[in-house]
């Protein structure tokens, strides 16, 4: 028999296939991404951190050395990108810290979008210290920055922003040298410092917070619950601190607030999941879905009425899903490298949010959005798996994340639509693009992947594919063009680009003419 890779089926034509020009990490033939897409891929889903195919160490050395290829101005409009619509904090930090090296002025323009709470602030000061960015300390530009910075802040927010240590808002200070403009201000900083400073002359709610935590008042002051779980705290305080959390800080302590019997009470059990299902607060703290199925997995014996309203903000929280005319295929991965956390290995501070979570969730959201579409998970080969749309969103990516865990084979879904005759105006993959098991298939011409589109568009001329990807890496299995789009990122600005794809509203540079867009 004559030899297939050469002489295949002219369904499989490579003819019209690009030819591959990289290898990924797992060793398959792949498309690598240009500099600009690849820095905008890791902004929008690196964390530093050790994942299943790269240690933090190469992600930082990769950002890098990215970052570095491109544009200053470029670099400036993924670091917001990066920070406003894909609520990242490491990579938008380092963007910063290297555009201080690199353009000072593009690092004013950007520094108050992207430095916009006390943690980032801490972010970009531990990466300018460590000296990976190009310096090794605060330059007059980068300090003046943050003397700003922490000269904008009222009282309470600067209270906040203490929150955190290496580096801790003190050394911060130490670094900065800010210039307190009122006695009020002296006395605060000097209180962060551990330096003698006068009790007359500190802010309210300092005073408010040390007169309670030296027992002198029986109320609870109005400040970071963070600063009061250090005390010895009951049941009547705890509720008291419920009563104030913030929505974010609430999601994020149910078990606390449990295990403190606030929940005993079903008054507070009504106010927390009132708040939780809250749809303007949902909008007004740009909530990841992600961080919804991040708590609804976490909680413990949780009161069904909270549980039912974690439920209720994820369904507010996909109000971005677009909705498509036509059939829809949603192909999540589901192999081994996919059970891997979303966020990278962070010792114990490691999310129990696996990447096979979020390839479930996505295909939950959009077979709740858009009938008669279907799921097909892969790994080696599909998993036939039978969904119900009517489920919800928790349900069914719950029930989705169960299954897999073999290598991966990005073109077996496909090839199972190839297979099947099957009809389709959008296709939809949710991997960490790693595919390896079907890059023996051609030795010559593109992946696999591009060998099954070219034969469904043959049958699908109109159709388009979404290849999403989840973690940080630097080349896709589908090269683009004008009918597929690759982004990267977990938020759900994620929908709101692929609407602009499907709606055929965005340029042909697609998710990076996005970000180019952004003013700076």
């Amino acid at each position: 028999m004559a030899n297939k890779g050469l002489f295949g089926n002219s369904t499989r034509s490579t003819k019209k296939v690009p030819v591959t020009d990289t290898v990924n990490e797992a060793g398959g033939k792949a498309y690598a991404f240009g500099p600009q897409h690849a820095l905008a891929q890791l902004a929008a889903t690196g964390c530093l951190n050790a994942t299943y195919y790269a240690s933090g160490e190469v992600q930082l050395e990769t950002m890098i050395d990215l970052a570095n290829k491109v544009d200053p101005r470029f670099l400036a409009q993924t670091a917001i990108y990066a920070r406003e619509r894909g609520f990242m904090k490491d990579m938008p930090a380092l963007l910063c810290a290297i555009l201080a090296k690199r353009d000072v002025d593009l690092l004013k323009a950007v520094f108050p979008r992207v430095i916009d709470n006390g943690k980032m602030l801490r972010n970009f000061v531990q990466i300018i210290r460590s000296g990976k960015a190009g310096k090794k300390s605060l330059a007059s530009a980068p300090k003046t920055l943050v003397k700003n910075w922490l000269e904008s802040r009222d009282d309470k927010r600067l209270l906040e922003a203490s929150i955190g240590n290496d580096p801790s808002l003190a050394d911060v200070i130490k670094m900065a040298h800010p210039k307190p403009e009122s006695e009020s201000r002296s006395a605060f900083y000097g209180y962060l410092l551990g330096r003698e400073y006068d009790k007359r002359k500190l802010p309210e709610i300092v005073k408010q917070y040390e007169a309670y935590k030296a027992g002198e008042t029986k109320e609870v002051p109005d400040v970071p619950f963070q600063l009061l779980t250090a005390l010895q705290l009951g049941k009547k305080e705890w509720t008291e601190i419920a009563k104030n959390m913030k929505w974010h800080a609430t999601r994020m302590n149910l078990n606390t607030l449990k295990r403190h019997g606030v929940l005993e009470d079903k008054a507070m059990v009504r106010l927390i999941a009132d708040r939780l299902r809250d749809a303007e607060q949902i909008q007004k703290v740009k909530v990841f879905p992600y961080q919804l199925l991040a708590a609804y997995l976490n909680v413990i014996d949780m009161p069904s009425e909270i549980t039912e309203a974690l439920q209720d903000a994820m369904e507010i929280s996909l109000e971005n899903v677009p909705e498509v005319n036509g059939k829809v295929w949603i192909f999540p991965d589901v192999s081994g490298s996919m059970s891997s956390p979303l966020t990278g290995n962070r010792g114990t501070a490691t999310s129990k949010v696996r990447c096979i979570d979020i390839a479930a969730l996505v295909a939950a959201a959009f077979i709740r959005k858009n009938k008669g579409s279907g799921v097909i998970p892969f790994e080696t080969g599909v998993c036939p798996i039978s969904i119900n749309p009517r489920d919800s969103v928790m349900t069914n990516a719950k029930k989705l994340a169960s299954i897999g865990g073999g290598g991966t084979n990005c073109s077996a879904p496909l090839a199972e639509l190839n297979r099947r005759g099957e009809s389709g105006d959008l296709i939809i993959y949710v991997s960490d693009n790693e595919s390896w098991v079907d890059s023996s298939q051609y030795r010559y011409g593109g992946t696999q992947t591009m060998q099954e589109w070219s034969a469904f568009k043959k049958r699908n001329p109109g159709a388009k594919m979404v290849c999403i990807d989840i973690q940080a890496v630097a080349s896709t299995q589908a090269q683009e063009n004008k009918d597929i789009l690759n982004i990267g990122g977990f938020s759900d600005d994620v929908f709101t680009i692929i609407d602009e794809f499907v709606h055929g509203r965005l340029g042909s540079d697609h998710w990076v003419g996005e970000i180019e867009r952004i003013r700076v």
